[in-house]
């Protein structure tokens, strides 16, 4: 194997490696790299060869990390996001500084592009950039700066601010809810459901839900959905009643296209959460959106539209020193 400069073996070898880790499989690897499974394959026996160490462990129709594999991914993961988060600094010198900010696609239609109009009226200069996935490992990618999660604020090597605390209640069209009305939630649980399940299981389910509310009975009719929105365009349409996340549905209940069918609700069992890697730098860019996306909390599009942040003036904030530390906006928490 051709040696380089500092020690290294062929980046060829690296990269084929890096990609297989990353899927935990030589064919995915494969696909992504344009190339044969075989090909990757060889490129993985020749780095054990030099190392002296099994990378992976063969396993029926999937691969897995030994210790040393490990060891050496998280070196190479750290190593090529420095190099692409540099390689977007000097690509941007001389033309738009840009920030790229993760979503799922339901944040961004019904939460994040409302409110984005703020942040470009005061800052003409940045470009924001969006990759929206609805996967849980979509948006684990090292060209996206920010990320805008669902959860309990613990991700693997990064560092995360609780955006808002959020509420849990039945939605559907404002015919649906005239033609069906409810009384209780035993009416509730006999109407057509629409859940979104099978993506993202930190998401609430109507089973947990009526289990919440104090009806544990299973056999609900469900009809199942892997995208939120087209759950909610369902909803809208007269299919059935769907879950509503409060921050994502009140625009479409303030606009007459959806109602609350109950006032049974309950607590999101997590909280959205702003992340961001802890292996490299935000750039200034960077921050300034966190810290505004930070100042935002629970304040409606109209509010945030009027938010004014510069990066002349930029928003004065503690950054959570360790992957674990979370810190809330005073004022900006959802009641529950």
């Amino acid at each position: 194997m051709v040696r380089r400069y500092y020690g290294l073996p062929s980046l060829v070898a690296l990269a084929a490696f890096e990609a297989a880790a990353r899927h935990l499989s030589l064919t995915k690897a494969a696909e992504e790299l344009n190339v044969t499974p075989g090909a990757i394959s060889r490129q993985v026996r020749m780095l054990e060869e030099e190392l002296g160490s099994p990378l992976f462990l063969r396993r029926h129709r999937a691969v897995e990390l030994t210790r040393e594999g490990e060891t050496l991914n998280a070196a190479l993961r750290e190593g090529f996001e420095r190099i692409s988060s540099t390689f977007r600094q000097i690509r941007s010198f001389g033309g738009q500084a840009s920030v790229t900010v993760g979503s799922t696609l339901a944040m961004a239609h019904l939460w994040l592009m409302p409110r984005m109009g703020g942040f470009w009226n005061h800052n003409p200069d940045i470009v924001v950039d969006h990759v929206i996935s609805d996967h849980p490992r979509g948006l684990d990618r090292p060209d996206v700066d920010l990320r805008i999660r669902y959860g309990d604020g613990e991700w693997p090597d990064e560092l995360s601010a609780k955006l808002y605390d959020d509420r849990i209640f039945p939605v559907a069209s404002p015919a649906f809810a005239k033609a069906y009305p409810v009384s209780s939630i035993s009416d509730l649980a006999q109407l057509q459901l629409l859940s979104v399940e099978g993506i993202d299981w930190t998401w609430t389910t109507w089973s947990e839900f009526l289990r919440d509310v104090g009806h544990p009975d299973r056999r609900v009719n469900v009809r199942r959905f892997n995208s939120y929105v087209i759950a909610l365009q369902a909803a809208r349409s007269g299919q059935g009643v769907a879950l509503g996340w409060a921050s994502l549905v009140e625009p479409l209940i303030e606009a007459g296209n959806l109602v609350q069918v109950t006032d049974a609700e309950i607590a999101a069992p997590q909280s959205y959460f702003v992340t961001w890697s802890a292996r490299r730098p935000l750039s200034p860019q960077a921050v300034l959106l966190k810290d505004w996306l930070l100042s935002l909390g629970s304040l409606s599009s109209a509010q945030a539209s009027r938010l004014p942040i510069s990066l002349e003036q930029p928003a004065r904030r503690r950054s959570p020193k360790t992957k674990g530390e979370h810190h809330e906006l005073s004022g900006n928490r959802r009641e529950n």
